[in-house]
């Protein structure tokens, strides 16, 4: 896939980001990088714009930014696009999500007043809690995705955008299986032709976003990209990919605690998480056929980091649970309950109680930042296909077939910035420290 210490292409010009929903994430990112770049705020939480990289020894004291490391964008560089179902601006959405203080949203007027999203692609057996008026029509979803590789194409030329990346940022669709329409690119283009009910929109998105060449990133656990045909496409177009559902709240904390009682050989009897959530991705999981999306993702990050087949006496029979409740008193301040039941030396039975009082679009925002900025980095690269050294921000990593996805979070990290080492002909890092001792 990529060779050591490949030539990157410098990240010159523009790089557009176009963000599939307006809502309360894309917003709070958008709102994010104008604060960044104003000197308001600081990008708390961006790998890309805080976080440093060892390099070499401990003792040659080498740790610079990540983003004095390699050759990201730079967010003076960055412009947005989106699409939407609701007309609103920028503006007009942040100041609906309630996200962000209204101050703050009022100095940023300018930029977010601007930004004004593109007739969405939306079909209402997908997200059946929320309707809109600003939605493409046309004689069928080929024509709906030729129609949105128009759109990029425009956006590109408009905005003198030298590079695009794409990030779904939108609802949560219904569960959906992998089925025949979705093995080869020829049986899946025909659907599209055909209107298939199985072509989701955030498929049509997926797909005019590799047909145009732009590395496409999916924030939520909808199945997407991660189909044979849409994995071929990208192979063949030379495009980069990842996903899926952006690694926030709950799902975060459980992959930092879990490996930490695996590491000392605690078992588990029980994970028992329930959430309470206002904004419209509450209302949408209110539905049970959005919300079976939302599980499936939620469910699997425990039976990988645990692997109950290689340890059946500690991790063998554990119950997983998880559950989300529409709450609208509070809005985008998503709260977390999680117990967990273990058991330690001879059996003895011990409880730990976490209360996760998270602002959801606070911590996905940065995640959509870093994937839009490695992304672009990745296909400058030449990396194509499905990054999985991106898996440290997805509840359900997308890997390659027959591959398990790695959800231990400190795993994850180590790849992550492993490739980036890779990448810029620098050694990997193995932490085994021996060489201190000889």
């Amino acid at each position: 896939m990529i060779e050591k210490g490949v030539e990157i292409a410098p990240a010159e010009g523009k790089l557009g980001i176009l963000l599939v929903g307006l809502g309360a994430v894309s917003t709070t990112l958008v709102a994010g990088v104008e604060a960044v770049k104003r000197g308001i705020s600081q990008p708390v939480g961006a790998l890309t714009q805080m976080g440093t990289i060892r390099l070499g020894k401990r003792t040659e004291n080498r740790s610079p930014k990540i983003s004095d490391f390699v050759p990201l964008a730079s967010l003076d560089d960055v412009v947005f696009g989106a699409w939407d179902i609701f007309h609103d601006s920028a503006y007009e959405a942040a100041m609906n999500a309630g996200v962000l203080d209204k101050d703050l949203i009022n100095q940023l007027s300018e930029p977010l007043s601007s930004l004004k999203p593109m007739p969405a692609v939306f079909e209402q057996n997908y997200v059946k809690r929320i309707t809109g008026e600003n939605v493409k029509t046309g004689k069928n979803k080929m024509d709906l995705a030729e129609q949105l590789i128009a759109d990029i194409a425009k956006f590109k030329s408009d905005n003198n955008c030298s590079r695009l990346v794409m990030v779904w940022c939108a609802s949560t669709e219904i569960y959906i299986e992998e089925s025949a329409i979705h093995q080869t690119v020829e049986s899946f283009e025909k659907a599209m032709y055909d209107s298939d009910p199985m072509i989701a929109p955030s498929m049509i998105y997926a797909y005019a976003a590799i047909k145009s060449g732009v590395p496409f990133a999916n924030g939520a656990p909808n199945l997407t990209v991660d189909i044979p045909a849409l994995t071929a496409l990208a192979e063949q177009h030379r495009v980069a990919i990842c996903g899926k559902d952006f690694k926030t709240g709950q799902t975060l904390m459980k992959t930092i605690l879990a490996p930490g009682l695996k590491s000392r050989m605690l078992g588990l009897d029980g994970w028992y998480s329930t959430n309470i959530l206002g904004n419209r991705d509450g209302e949408v999981l209110d539905d049970p056929e959005n919300f079976k999306s939302k599980e499936v993702s939620k469910l699997s990050v425990l039976e990988h980091i645990f692997q109950p087949e290689v340890y059946p006496d500690l991790y063998g029979d554990f119950s997983h649970v998880v559950k989300i409740n529409y709450y609208p008193p509070r809005g985008d301040n998503k709260e977390g309950w999680d117990n967990i039941d273990i058991f330690g030396w001879l059996g003895y039975k011990m409880q730990i109680k976490v209360n996760f009082l998270c602002r959801d679009s606070i911590l996905a925002a940065p995640l959509a930042l870093d994937l839009a900025l490695f992304m672009d980095l990745a296909q400058r690269a030449g990396m194509r296909g499905v990054q999985e050294w991106l898996s440290f921000y997805f509840k359900a990593p997308q890997t390659a077939p027959g591959l398990y996805p790695e959800h231990d979070i400190f795993i994850q990290l180590m790849k992550l910035k492993n490739t980036l080492r890779h990448m810029m002909g620098e050694e990997l890092i193995t932490h085994l420290g021996l060489e201190y001792y000889d």
